[in-house]
């Protein structure tokens, strides 16, 4: 499917289609987010600069069609490249050209890198993906810290864990990175931006520990060499909000280190995440899931599962390799419940 063009709406599951926004207009709360601003910001540039919608319905409710959600992007991209608000409200009612209305001269680096990182925010494809894409990926290249932590606390409000990641949170950095690879290694900033924002919005959406349980608990942790540590952070997130205790170790966890944990935890189930197949390793998988435990004549062993890209190719005999994070907070929640 073709990407969706910018200018036109979206239906109510974030999708654009050739009408334009629903009958009824997009809602305030909905415009936000297709933007990658807060709904503050944009009562704020209704208010103050007299960008609302052209049509006024009855009610308190204001509902936003395709030619104002439109001003509302050339507001976005003119405050983008360094105007000041007044001046960009100004030139996106009127559709005058910035380069018109004020005197030319020669931009230095610092415009020039807005301008050019402006540009960069419609050229990132998304594809067919629900409209909150859309706003997460413009907040985090604009490096905008409060409408992107926002925007991420709504989807996930919105969406639940589970569903907020595979369909919001991982088309978003999808299209970032694939940004900065093309790119010359630029945007590398947009993308750690990116992913730190999507760390502390799981921690706040799961605020709470849940109590250590004898052989329920679950242990997660990068392979040695692994440090790539966000999926694991959702999954562990996704767990808590079930009731299942969960021991994060994070990234690159030495050996002895996890067999330690391991032993001193006595957990139910053990993901080991690996992103690439050099940090993948059958023989440390296979360690753990002999590990024993317990008295004589009722030893226990944990379950292993072999988690993310890196054990593609690099099956284990006997270990589970869930195919998506559904499907591994399943098996996890399985064990746990023993």
């Amino acid at each position: 499917m073709s990407e969706p063009d910018e200018e036109n709406g979206e239906d109510h599951d974030g999708r654009y289609g050739e009408g334009g926004p629903p009958d009824g207009g997009l809602t305030t709360g909905e415009v936000a987010r297709r933007l990658g601003v807060a709904p503050t910001t944009v009562r704020t540039w209704d208010r103050r600069y007299g960008l609302g919608p052209d049509a006024h319905t009855g009610g308190r409710h204001r509902r936003w069609t395709a030619r104002d959600v439109a001003r509302l992007e050339r507001m976005c991209a003119l405050t983008a490249t360094g105007l000041p608000p007044a001046e960009a409200a100004r030139l996106a009612r009127s559709g005058e050209s910035p380069v018109a209305a004020r005197p030319r001269r020669t931009a230095g680096p610092q415009r020039a890198s807005a301008q050019a990182r402006s540009r960069a925010g419609s050229g990132l494809r998304l594809g067919d993906v629900r409209q909150e894409c859309r706003g997460i990926a413009r907040a985090a290249l604009r490096l905008d810290a409060a409408a992107l932590d926002e925007l991420l606390l709504t989807a996930i409000t919105e969406h639940g864990l589970v569903a907020a990641w595979t369909e919001v949170i991982v088309p978003t950095l999808q299209a970032v990175g694939r940004k900065w690879e093309t790119s010359g290694e630029k945007y590398v900033e947009v993308e750690h931006f990116l992913s730190w924002h999507v760390s502390g919005a799981l921690r706040r959406a799961t605020p709470h520990t849940v109590a250590a349980r004898a052989g329920a608990t679950t242990v997660l942790a990068c392979v040695p060499g692994e440090n790539h540590t966000l999926p694991l952070e959702v999954l562990a997130a996704a767990l808590t909000e079930r009731g299942v205790p969960v021991r994060m170790f994070g990234g690159a966890l030495p050996v002895e280190s996890l067999v330690a944990a391991v032993r001193r935890t006595g957990p139910a189930a053990v993901g080991l995440w690996a992103q690439s197949r050099t940090t993948a390793s059958r023989p440390l998988a296979q360690h753990v899931a002999v590990m024993e435990w317990g008295v004589r004549g009722a030893r226990r062993r944990p379950v292993v599962l072999t988690l993310g890209p890196g054990w593609a190719g690099q099956a284990v005999a006997g270990l589970a390799r869930p195919s998506g994070l559904a499907e591994a907070v399943a098996a996890l929640e399985s064990s746990a419940s023993w």
